[in-house]
């Protein structure tokens, strides 16, 4: 049993490591074909990863369920390209902070508990640290993080009722098909319009595989060896990690401050989705963490 949850460790952190690190191959790109057309390749490769594992039968959906699936395509298609934009503009440390606090969001709204409101008042203060006015801050980049935040909450959202509505994956793999074809127009408009090198391409296909289809695979059989509570938790330090790899693979440095206030949002948004797993009465996990 030990065995297999530090197995599962060992792959939460190869796949946050993975997503990380495929951004930071993808922000490689941009100066070439910009964030557009690298969120095109990777919607195309999650779309053609999710079809090809999921395999959903598209004919047996209705109409109802479609009105989910197609929502939660346009929350993928909005997301990737709101963070790949603020990746290009703020960093990819300050980017996926911003991002992580629609997790936090949903966490803290879905709650009454004390320790909820405590964990907003903690993490407020943070996140105006980070975005603290300055003669060189880029306030589109940080409404765009802050946009994929309210996506990211969408997501969580949306894939519950998805999740109820088809079994498996099919919902997902649905959407993000959806989302692969609307960008196919987009991405070759862009494409054409910025030639791209072997390298880019090169970049934007690797961004894809390794932010895509490695995390969803790896995901998947995680979380057949922890509950989804510790999973949820531990996922929590992508920010981290993210500021890590911005800085040694493309040497954006972040100040004490902007450190000490990552901490702050990983630690309070870690301790929001622990405390929310937990019944109140008897305490023991719920049925969604198993």
């Amino acid at each position: 049993m030990q065995r297999g949850r530090l197995g599962g460790v060992a792959m939460m952190l190869g796949s946050g490591l993975s997503t990380q690190v495929g951004a930071s191959v993808a922000a490689l790109a941009f100066p070439v074909i910009g964030p557009v057309s690298v969120v095109a390749v990777r919607q195309w490769m999650a779309g053609a990863v999710l079809l090809a594992v999921g395999r959903p039968k598209l004919w047996t959906i209705t109409k109802r369920q479609w009105r989910a699936v197609l929502a939660l395509a346009a929350v993928f298609a909005v997301m990737n390209l709101s963070l790949y934009t603020a990746i290009d503009r703020i960093g990819l440390g300050l980017a996926v902070t911003l991002e992580f606090l629609g997790p936090l969001a949903v966490a803290l709204l879905g709650s009454r508990r004390m320790v909820d409101l405590l964990c907003a008042l903690t993490a407020a203060p943070a996140v105006l640290l980070l975005t603290r006015p300055q003669a060189t801050s880029d306030y589109l980049g940080i409404a765009l993080g802050l946009l994929a935040a309210v996506c990211w909450a969408c997501y969580i959202l949306l894939n519950g009722i998805v999740g109820r509505e088809l079994p498996g994956v099919t919902g997902s793999a649905a959407a993000a098909g959806v989302s692969a074809l609307v960008y196919v127009p987009i991405g070759v408009l862009v494409l054409w319009q910025h030639p791209p090198t072997v390298a880019a391409v090169s970049y934007a296909l690797v961004a894809g595989v390794l932010s895509s289809a490695v995390p969803f695979l790896v995901d998947l059989l995680t979380l057949r060896r922890v509950p989804a509570q510790f999973f949820g938790v531990f996922m929590s330090v992508n920010p981290v990690l993210a500021a890590l790899v911005g800085l040694v693979v493309l040497d954006q440095h972040l100040g004490p401050i902007d450190w000490i206030a990552i901490a702050v949002i990983v630690t309070a948004n870690a301790v929001a989705i622990s405390v929310g797993a937990v019944t109140p009465r008897s305490g023991k996990l719920s049925a969604d963490g198993e």
